[in-house]
């Protein structure tokens, strides 16, 4: 008897991937690639950065939403909230009204804040803002930020104590600080919400400065590297979110994400093969 045939597992690809693309065109050039899933830089990741803010209701809002219907594509994330000391965390209802009308799961923030009881008061009342538009928060840690580790990042969120918060593991940071997928097998399932691929080297940033240049113009395609991108998928939930982030602007855009939806898709299939007696067609 022939085996059943096992669907491939979704992906989605992070808006750093080709950040000079506006909302539009970046659904469109996603669609082509192959992903089903997009995230979208909605707010800076650092004051200044590039972000494409769409309000609720608006005519780039409906827009967006129809290129999205039309292409298949949904809103896998939004990004991007830095938890500073003086966060105001009401001012970002606006930015969540938004994402939940593209559909979007969850908004990604980070930990910007020195002070750990101040920070987790933040993380709740991000959760508890977002819970009624259907959000998520998920936290990411990046070595040079004061959340920067896996457990600096759990232990936040255990501080928090709001069940609509989660991680957001990205594979280079998760090397780069230290960790392991034996780290994010051991975490309780359900608190890992997303998971981000790219590959790297095997040699380690020098510093803090080195390791932001290599997260924003240096990261390799999946399979192309040392990272152990397979265990990584082994260890966590086979329904958790899966997007590719590799910013690599050596490439045009539309090869840059032919390349990493291929890449992807091929160490994916593996560990899905690894990790499962039915092979992947």
């Amino acid at each position: 008897m022939k085996p059943a045939q096992q669907i491939a597992r979704p992906l989605a690809v992070a808006h750093l991937t080709a950040l000079d693309i506006a909302p539009l065109p970046w659904v469109r050039l996603a669609a082509r690639a192959g992903f089903n899933g997009v995230g979208l830089r909605m707010h800076p990741a650092t004051p200044g950065g590039v972000a494409y803010p769409v309000m609720a209701g608006s005519a780039a809002h409906r827009d967006l939403r129809d290129a999205m219907a039309g292409e298949g594509i949904a809103v896998r994330d939004v990004e991007f909230i830095p938890i500073v000391p003086t966060l105001d965390a009401a001012s970002f209802v606006p930015l969540f009204e938004a994402a939940a009308a593209l559909g979007a799961r969850c908004v990604s923030v980070s930990g910007d804040d020195p002070d750990a009881a101040r920070l987790a008061a933040n993380l709740a009342a991000l959760a508890e803002l977002a819970e009624p538009f259907g959000l998520r928060i998920d936290l990411e840690f990046m070595r040079w930020r004061h959340v920067g580790t896996l457990a600096q990042a759990r232990a936040a969120l255990e501080r928090a104590a709001h069940p609509n918060l989660a991680l957001l593991v990205d594979a280079l940071h998760l090397s780069r600080a230290g960790g392991t997928p034996d780290d994010v097998a051991a975490l309780p399932p359900e608190s890992i919400g997303f998971v981000q691929l790219c590959d790297a080297l095997a040699t380690l940033p020098a510093n803090d400065d080195e390791a932001i240049l290599e997260a924003r113009t240096a990261r390799l395609a999946p399979g192309d590297g040392a990272l152990p991108l397979e265990a990584l998928l082994r260890a966590v939930a086979p329904d958790v979110v899966l997007s590719v982030e590799m910013p690599m602007p050596s490439l045009p855009a539309q090869a840059r994400m032919d390349l990493a939806y291929q890449s992807a898709r091929r160490v994916v299939d593996r560990a899905a093969v690894a990790g499962s007696a039915t092979p992947v067609y």
